[in-house]
């Protein structure tokens, strides 16, 4: 390839996804969202990328791998002042994240070691390093968006996590990262949000999901446009591929109309 004898060359879409493990389909997302443009398009709509565009390509890459998010990765290159004030606060995030969960650790380990000697726990330690203002807020964003109703699916929600075991409470979040793994999968291949295939992940989700509540077709076509309106939810789902979350939005809505009532 005569990108490597000419490190000026400009490079096609596909020799820069070579490079630097980002799928042509990211490059594209990219260039949609405005945080990497091509150094030149042809007159046939190949793109072209060169030495500035493959440096912007490795801050963004650095970025993504400390855990910022997009949007404030194009703050950050739009205002290179800024790039200090952003990582250091996503350091402090991240440094109080750690401390919350080494509390949530010792939460587990005094579970286990509780739950096989028979004692019980207060509940001040059945608790601890749960952030319980993550979780309020959660709950009223719910019943603020779907009404007095969703109060009773939080409710109902909290009874059934009270009566899991502790292999099921355990499985949960591997059972979502591997669900959320699958769609991106998909969608890298290209598949729609009807496919047969993806409609089985789908239908993997909503078990899960009904570990918790129970919803109908409103809820869970409301649930998948929270994963897109909600920055929370929708960094998570970003980190694994943007556009997933529209992406699972939209399989969750041809699930629901065809299945639930």
């Amino acid at each position: 390839m005569g990108s490597e004898a000419d490190p000026h060359a400009l490079l096609s879409i596909s020799e820069v996804a070579a490079a630097s493990g980002v799928t042509t389909r990211t490059l594209r997302y990219y260039q949609e969202i405005g945080l990497l443009h091509p150094s030149r398009t042809r007159a046939d709509g190949q793109r072209r990328y060169g030495p500035d565009e493959l440096r912007r390509l490795q801050r963004i890459l650095l970025l993504r791998e400390l855990g910022v998010p997009l949007s404030a990765i194009a703050r950050v290159l739009a205002d290179e002042s800024d790039e200090v004030t952003v990582l250091g606060a996503h350091r402090d995030s991240v440094r109080n994240e750690r401390d919350r969960l080494s509390r949530l650790m010792a939460t587990i380990n005094r579970t286990i070691d509780h739950l096989e000697e028979g004692a019980p726990m207060r509940p001040d330690e059945l608790f601890d390093g749960f952030d319980a203002e993550k979780q309020a807020q959660y709950e009223a964003e719910l019943v603020e968006r779907y009404g007095p109703q969703a109060q009773e699916a939080i409710d109902e929600s909290w009874r059934r996590v009270a009566r899991m075991s502790k292999s099921d409470a355990a499985s949960i979040n591997p059972a979502f990262e591997a669900l959320e793994t699958a769609l991106a999968s998909f969608l890298v291949a290209g598949a729609e949000p009807a496919d047969p295939a993806v409609q089985e992940v789908v239908a993997a989700h909503h078990a899960v999901i009904m570990k918790f509540w129970t919803p109908d077709r409103e809820s869970y076509i409301g649930l998948g446009q929270m994963y897109v309106d909600h920055p929370e939810f929708r960094s998570r789902k970003d980190a694994v591929h943007p556009g997933l979350a529209e992406f699972e939005r939209d399989a969750m809505t041809v699930y629901a109309e065809a299945t639930l009532n």
